[in-house]
């Protein structure tokens, strides 16, 4: 099993820095998310940066969340 997220920061560009529980720093590029269905809300910057962790990954208010594994297998160490 995958480390799960311990924290999220979101960042200009639509990507999250986040740490995971192994101590891992990583950045994911939410960017190509914005036009698939339910994410398409994450387009509004403020929406945006209301994510949060919850239960080992990231979620944002309408329940909309990236599966942990998808966030650590491809983002990239920064």
């Amino acid at each position: 099993m995958n480390p799960r997220v311990k924290s999220v920061l979101p960042t200009d560009h639509y990507q999250l820095k986040l740490i995971f529980t192994n101590g891992e720093q990583k950045i994911y590029d939410c960017s190509h998310l914005l036009d698939f269905g339910v994410f398409q809300e994450l387009e509004n910057k403020s929406y945006f940066n209301q994510v949060t962790v919850s239960g080992g990954t990231v979620t944002w208010p309408h329940e909309q969340d990236i599966c942990p594994d998808t966030l650590y297998l491809d983002s990239k160490p920064f």
